[in-house]
Order: C-alpha cells, then sequence, then structure tokens
C-alpha cells in the first residue's frame, strides 16, 4: 500500500460532508451541552441522538471498528483524515461514535471478554447508549504497572478487589470500569496484573471525589478518584487470562495513542485558524498585526509545526494499515505521542499570545487548550516514556563506531577517499 497525497474522489465527498456537518451541527453543541458523556442530561438527549442517526445514515457511525463490529474497515489512514475533522469539536468523536475512553474499551471487550460480558456491554457501548471507564493509574504510581497496590484475590468464583486508583476518566456516568489489578505478585513484573470489568453500582466501588483540571472549579471535573473496597466480581468478569492485563493494555493503548493524534490534529488546526484571523482583523501602532515581522513568524512557525506533525501522523497511520501491528510501528507512534504535545501547547501559546489580554480570558479557549496540551503529555503514557521508547527504537541497529574516532571523523574520511582514487590522483601530480 501507498500513499500519494491525495485522497481519492469518493472519500473526499465524504470528508467535505463530515467538516461540514461537524462546523455547522456539532461544533455548536460544544457551548450548550454540558458533557457529552452524561447519558442522562436533557439538553444531551435532545440534541445528540438525533446527530447520531444522520452520522448513522451516512455510513460513518464508529469507523474505527472492523466490519466484524459493524464499522467500516477502513485502515488507519482514512481514520486520520476523519479524526482531523472531529477534532476541532469535544462533541464530534461522540456525535460519530468514536469517544475515549469508550473506543479502546469496545476493542477490549471484543478481543478478550466472556460471551456474558460482549452481551450485557460490548453492543450497548458500541451503539453509545451506556458509557465506560478505564480505570488503570495509581496516585502513587501514575501508569507504571509495577508498583501498582490496588489487588485481586480469588475467592472460590469470584474475585475480590481492593485499592484506589486515580484519574478514572468519566467514571461518574459510566455503567462499568475496566480496572487492573495486581493477581499474581510473585510473577515477572509485567505478568502480576490482571484486568477485570466491575459494573458501576456493585458494592464497596466508591468514587471518593472527581477531580477537574486547572481551569475549573474545586469539585467539578471528568476525572475521578476511585475506591474498591473488597468489590466483589465473578470469573467470567475478568478480561483475557489471568497476568495478561499488560499485554491487553498495550493493545488498546497503541490505537488510542495514534487516534488522539489524528483529533490532535484537528484541533490545532483550530488554534491556528483563530490565530490567523486575529492576525488579519486586529490594527495596532497603524497597521494590521499580519504585518508585523513576529506575529508573521508566529504564524509561519505554526503552520510548519501543525503541518510536520500532521505528516507524520499520517504516515505512522500508514504504516499501521501496512504491518497490521501496533508492536511493529512501536517508535512511529511513540514519536507522535511525544510531538503531540509540543505542537498542541506551541500553536496555542502563540494564538494566546496574539489575542493579547483577550487571549488569557475564559471568553476565549485558549487556556483550556494550553491545560489539554499537558494531558496530552500525560495521557497514554507519559512524553518523557515516548522519547525513551523512540530512541531505544532508533539506537536498536545503530552499529558502534569501527575505531576510536568516529566514522564522519574527517581526516579518517580522507585517507580512504586518497586511497580509493590513489590511481587516478597519481595521474594528475
Amino acid at each position: 500500500m501507498s500513499w500519494d497525497f491525495e485522497t481519492d474522489p469518493e472519500f473526499q465527498s465524504t470528508l467535505d460532508w463530515a467538516e461540514a456537518f461537524v462546523r455547522e451541527e456539532v461544533e455548536p453543541l460544544d457551548y450548550i451541552v454540558e458533557s457529552a458523556y452524561d447519558h442522562e442530561d436533557p439538553v444531551r438527549k435532545a440534541l445528540i441522538p438525533p446527530l447520531q442517526r444522520i452520522v448513522r445514515e451516512r455510513g460513518l457511525w464508529a469507523t474505527h471498528l472492523g466490519p466484524e463490529l459493524g464499522g467500516k474497515g477502513y485502515g488507519q489512514v482514512k481514520l486520520a483524515l476523519l479524526n482531523e475533522i472531529l477534532g476541532r469539536s469535544a462533541c464530534a468523536p461522540i456525535v460519530f461514535g468514536s469517544q475515549a475512553p469508550d473506543s479502546g474499551n469496545s476493542e477490549i471487550l471484543a478481543r478478550f471478554g466472556s460471551p456474558m460480558l460482549k452481551q450485557r456491554y460490548l453492543r450497548p457501548l458500541l451503539d453509545n447508549e451506556i458509557g465506560s471507564c478505564f480505570s488503570m493509574t495509581e496516585v502513587q504510581g501514575g501508569a507504571d504497572p509495577k508498583v501498582f497496590t490496588t489487588s485481586a484475590v480469588r475467592d472460590g468464583d469470584e474475585w475480590v478487589i481492593t485499592g484506589e486508583k486515580w484519574f478514572s476518566s468519566y467514571a461518574r456516568f459510566a455503567s462499568f470500569l475496566i480496572v487492573m489489578a495486581v493477581t499474581h505478585p510473585d510473577a515477572p513484573p509485567y505478568q502480576q496484573q490482571s484486568m477485570f470489568v466491575v459494573p458501576r453500582g456493585t458494592p464497596g466501588l466508591s468514587i471518593l471525589r472527581n477531580v477537574g483540571m486547572g481551569y475549573e472549579p474545586l469539585g467539578t471535573g471528568y476525572e475521578a478518584y476511585v475506591r474498591y473496597d473488597g468489590v466483589r466480581v465473578s470469573n467470567d468478569h475478568l478480561l483475557g487470562e489471568p497476568g495478561q492485563a499488560f499485554a491487553i493494555a498495550q493493545t488498546r493503548l497503541g490505537g488510542g495513542r495514534i487516534h488522539h493524534a489524528m483529533r490532535t490534529v484537528g484541533l490545532v488546526r483550530r488554534m491556528y485558524e483563530s490565530m490567523c484571523e486575529r492576525a488579519v482583523s486586529r490594527f495596532t501602532q497603524g497597521e494590521s498585526l499580519a504585518r508585523k515581522q513576529l506575529v508573521q513568524a508566529a504564524i509561519a512557525d505554526s503552520w510548519t509545526q501543525l503541518e510536520m506533525f500532521r505528516l507524520l501522523t499520517l504516515r505512522t497511520a500508514w504504516r499501521i494499515d501496512k504491518h497490521q501491528d501496533y508492536r511493529a510501528v512501536r517508535g512511529d507512534i511513540s514519536a507522535v505521542k511525544a510531538a503531540m504535545q509540543t505542537v498542541l501547547h506551541d500553536v496555542t501559546a502563540r494564538a494566546l499570545q496574539i489575542h493579547g489580554s483577550l487571549g488569557v480570558t475564559n471568553e476565549m479557549p485558549f487556556v483550556k487548550t494550553m491545560i489539554e496540551s499537558f494531558v496530552m503529555g500525560l495521557a497514554d503514557g507519559p512524553t518523557e516514556v515516548h522519547k525513551v521508547t523512540l530512541a531505544r527504537e532508533l539506537l536498536r541497529d545503530v552499529k558502534p563506531a569501527p575505531s576510536a574516532f568516529p566514522s564522519e571523523h574527517i581526516p579518517a574520511l580522507r585517507a580512504a577517499a586518497e586511497a580509493k582514487y590513489a590511481d587516478v590522483l597519481a595521474t594528475l601530480r
């Protein structure tokens, strides 16, 4: 498979429809729907399902899924082009049935869930009739499973889960949580954990508090601090085999990371567009901002960063389609993940600055998006870890210099060149 920097006309018409639909019908919802994840919100009930029906009729519902689960089987390149558009709006992923964390959780259920779990949770989740939560990280250890303390102990036909989880996104709206717990503490480090489905309302499961971003008031927000106090689930709520949780999580997170990047391209583009609009709209010191050299530099740098990030994301998507194995593209995904935070942060910061005092207020989206850039640097693994992963991949096949001097040592290269062309040089001297 190759990608020639053009989209086939039929799919381009699909993208054109999706872009107009998102801009005209979906983006306005961001300002009146408090949370698209809250299925009980009357405003959400009234406005989002009708748009979801339109998306279904267009055949664009849950396009990240394979045909066996009712998706289109588009492949990652087409998903990247579509997700760029969805990234413009907070509500768009839900309107198109591809929102995190439900998208990754449905993949886990489809691949590792028992028949009972698939019947009870998978289809309603795919249809966005219910929501879910991925409950993995902990206060003391972040995303490092080697130091997790939440445990699950087998008791007959049940597992008893005890511990606390931090930053469990959208737990307050979830019908079930997928939790990662230590079941085999004496096993090798990445085979100690298992993964379970815990239905909301199970005795012993409680949300200690909801946590918001830095710009939100205390007591609000969608990240949850969750306690599992002797929570009992039957053995058929185990996902995969005992000790397999880390491998399952990596299967889920590989797709999640690249899809985050795809949507981030769209969000960065929106910040860039606002910067350009401000530059040609605002006048100061006798001329428009667009004529100021430092503003021009900010716009040029932002466009370059955006386009480089977009092309890296599309190339990574192309490689995933080619190899059909996230592990084979591990370094590429890490590169995209590491770049995502920087590009979103830098372009948003420039847009904020060009908007002046208005840019730092809650009347513009920049402060919120700046915080979101730091969230992108933490979600699905910290940026620092992904840089280490990428470096290891890049250095794995690099051979040491053959001598004490580097391969680019000029005296040695000159001597080798003179030896190679000695016969020719001899006739010229």
